[in-house]
């Protein structure tokens, strides 16, 4: 076996941790931050054109985003095809993003101290060679 993907996975898991960490205080988890990152990036999106940007199975994302919708993040918005879930954030997550950025902000520093910032852009180039 090849001894990069335990460290790999034992990274991502503690990467992912402390994320989850950082977001405590506004009561979100990763995979919630993830959503609500992409909308506010990309504005409203159908729940297909998030589940296949993020590459994660379609009842995960809709658990996630129906959950969202439950806590305030996120409304649904009229489309034109009926059919068709579109969701974007609502005025309160708008107006918490701010908070929420620089919660994550910290965190973003604390897990790349350890980094210059030629071995970050060195990293994201290592990793995006693993795109498959």
């Amino acid at each position: 076996m090849n001894p990069l993907f335990p460290v790999f996975f034992q990274k991502n898991r503690q990467i992912v941790n402390h994320l989850n960490e950082a977001l405590k205080e506004h009561g979100l988890f990763h995979a919630q931050w993830t959503i609500l990152y992409l909308l506010q990036k990309n504005g409203p999106m159908s729940l297909t054109e998030i589940w296949k940007y993020l590459d994660v199975e379609a009842p995960t994302v809709t658990r996630t985003v129906s959950r969202l919708q439950t806590l305030g993040w996120i409304e649904r918005v009229e489309a034109t095809d009926k059919r068709e879930k579109i969701v974007a954030l609502t005025q309160h997550a708008i107006s918490q993003f701010p908070k929420i950025e620089a919660s994550i902000e910290v965190f973003e520093r604390n897990v790349t101290q350890q980094l210059s910032q030629q071995e970050q852009q060195q990293l994201m180039t290592l990793l995006k060679k693993l795109e498959g």
